[in-house]
């Protein structure tokens, strides 16, 4: 057996990678097969060449934008329509025919029926819950791959903490730093929350701040379809009465001083404030962030195709974030989980806010989404992913997660549900598993939360298993899971 002294990864090239448990597994197993550690390394260099590290899709990922429908829709009334199942289980909604002979949406999404041949579906996405399923628990699992430490009677109900595990768009850019001048994670237009929680899953947790996305909330209620219009990058803006030239002068006096000053420098030598002082000036000074932020640089022909509404223009927004080298955005559902009026947390009033409401939006975002980078050759290295917390109940007007529902509205479901990919050597025109006669279980290739995760790492050339380490110094994996490398062509 081989010994590898030091802390895990720190002589690498590459030292955040850190060592998975897969290579400590394999460096062990070599002198089994009479193979030095040179000779381990040659041929998983050869390997990583030609291109078979990993399996499908390893590594085909620049960017991924995943549309986040918190609240938790329901798969039924959308894409997985149950037309011969009992009448308190089947949909109000007819279903309609898609680009894929065979597989029916419902009418609620006739612009996503056009275009579901250039994506993926996943029709059984299950899990079983920790205590009871309500959105913040939830939540925190589908954007970490782990399960909270306390879950309540009415969900987990505690705020972010420095000591929660990363999302994993914070897990990304940290093991694929951006080379752009460019902000690396953005999550708009609004937080993750289920009441009062609010942000809980969406920070980098023990990563440390540094790896945080970039917030980005315009002003206005949820209900405010224009927001995105004022979108506000201060931040990002240079005084007026600095202009480059002065503010890289500047950088440079600090560099002077800090060769000048090596007790200071060996001081604060590990927060890396210069690499993080560089970044943000870069930042600024390129201007290449509040392009991305100006949606009145798209004609109206585009704005259109994604819908005039809050959803919708943010779908649009990520398209341009990741145009200009942003690697993870995260469009969150522009409405608190638990919440009424746009909200997919139907547990009364369903056909309603499905049909005029929710539906709609996601229609028109989604698809024009898909269709826009589709159009631009974007598709083929962007990852795109839409998929809520859990699905609905299939029986409608039963209590499945203590809340109350009336006879139309349909309770929580994680048992079985449905998520759409696309994009970076997905598949295309492809339905992945299958949901029984009701939708409430799978009955072929059952995919939890935490693996697809592990298959967006995977199609970053993340290994899902590398190793990272908590705010104590505790190993941890990235994820619990294997990619669903069946979803690659």
């Amino acid at each position: 057996m081989i010994t590898i002294p030091g802390a895990p990864g720190k002589d690498l090239c590459d030292p955040h990678l850190k060592v998975s448990r897969r290579d400590l597994l394999r460096i062990g197993g070599s002198s089994m097969m009479g193979l030095g550690l040179a000779n381990i390394l040659k041929l998983q260099a050869r390997a990583t060449e030609a291109g078979h590290v990993g399996g499908p899709g390893w590594g085909k990922a620049k960017h991924v934008i995943l549309c986040y429908l918190q609240g938790g829709p329901s798969h039924i009334d959308l894409w997985d329509p149950k037309p011969d199942a009992p009448d308190n289980v089947k949909s109000i909604f007819k279903p309609i025919p898609t680009k894929i002979p065979g597989v029916n949406f419902t009418e609620l999404m006739p612009k996503l029926a056009k275009v579901n041949d250039k994506m993926s579906m996943i029709r059984s996405m299950s899990y079983t819950p920790n205590g009871l399923f309500n959105h913040t628990a939830a939540i925190y699992q589908m954007m970490t791959g782990y399960t909270t430490d306390k879950v309540s009677p009415s969900g987990q109900l505690e705020p972010p903490s420095p000591k929660d595990f990363p999302n994993f768009g914070s897990n990304i850019v940290r093991l694929r730093p951006t080379t752009e001048p460019m902000l690396p994670f953005v999550m708009l237009p609004r937080p993750l929350q289920e009441s009062n929680v609010v942000g809980k899953g969406g920070t980098a947790g023990f990563l440390g701040k540094s790896f945080d996305p970039y917030y980005l909330y315009p002003d206005g209620g949820d209900m405010d379809m224009n927001k995105m219009d004022r979108v506000k990058t201060d931040d990002l803006k240079m005084r007026p009465d600095v202009f480059e030239l002065r503010l890289r002068r500047r950088a440079r006096l600090r560099d002077a001083i800090n060769d000048a000053s090596p007790d200071i420098d060996k001081a604060v030598s590990n927060f890396k404030l210069d690499e993080y002082y560089d970044r943000a000036l870069n930042l600024v000074a390129s201007g290449r962030a509040r392009n991305a932020f100006d949606l009145a640089q798209e004609s109206e022909a585009t704005r259109n195709l994604y819908g005039r509404n809050t959803f919708g223009q943010s779908c649009l927004l990520a398209r341009r974030l990741v145009e200009a080298g942003t690697r993870v955005v995260e469009v969150v559902w522009p409405k608190v989980a638990n919440s009424d009026n746009h909200s997919w947390d139907v547990h009364v009033g369903l056909p309603k806010r499905m049909k005029d409401q929710a539906a709609p939006m996601l229609d028109a975002g989604l698809s024009g989404l898909i269709t826009d980078l589709s159009q631009r050759g974007m598709l083929e290295d962007t990852l795109v992913i839409a998929v809520g917390e859990f699905g609905r109940s299939p029986t409608k007007g039963v209590s499945t997660s203590g809340n109350s529902n009336s006879a139309d509205g349909r309770d929580h479901w994680p048992y079985c549900y449905t998520a759409a990919i696309a994009g970076a050597g997905i598949k295309q025109g492809y339905v992945h598993g299958k949901s029984d006669r009701t939708g409430s279980a799978p009955v072929e290739d059952p995919v939890h939360p935490g693996e697809l995760l592990a298959t967006i790492y995977h199609a970053f050339g993340i290994d899902p298993e590398t190793i990272v380490y908590n705010h104590l110094n505790q190993p941890r994996e990235l994820v619990k899971a294997k990619a669903v490398t069946k979803l690659f062509a």
